[in-house]
């Protein structure tokens, strides 16, 4: 079974409010397209330079979400047409989210990412940190 075949028997068997999130790191155009060309239109990567590369060679109906961590100063870069940045862990980082949407004409969704782990190197807001950021008021003052 090809993949575009396999894509599109999943997609039809998702229920109507899920979105199938295809993960397309270190794939190739064309392995894109193939699934492209199954339904699929939502793709994830977790690389910012590697997303703008794609972006700019594949059909612009494709929405595109940043799954892995991002580093402030390359929030710009994907601003103009990513869809959903999944691993928000910083208030300064929202900031710059909302600095280049504004910038942009563009409101940027993005999940917060919550660090439950007791790893270290992980990334995300801890309790203490996310319970705080509510309550200062600071998400209000986000408008893009």
């Amino acid at each position: 079974m090809s993949i575009s075949e396999n894509l599109e028997r999943i997609i039809n068997s998702l229920p109507e409010k899920v979105t199938l999130v295809a993960v397309s790191k270190t794939k190739s155009a064309e392995e894109i397209l193939q699934a492209y060309s199954g339904g699929q239109r939502v793709f994830g990567e977790n690389r910012i330079q590697e997303m703008v590369d794609k972006q700019g060679t594949l059909p612009k109906d494709i929405k595109w979400h940043m799954i892995g961590h991002v580093q402030r100063n390359k929030v710009k870069y994907m601003a103009p047409f990513v869809s959903l940045i999944h691993g928000v862990d910083s208030l300064r980082l929202l900031q710059e989210i909302d600095k280049q949407g504004q910038k942009y004409g563009r409101k940027l969704s993005c999940l917060l990412q919550v660090h439950i782990a007791e790893e270290s190197n992980k990334f995300g807001f801890n309790g203490d940190e996310l319970e705080a950021l509510v309550k200062s008021g600071e998400l209000n003052k986000l408008e893009h």
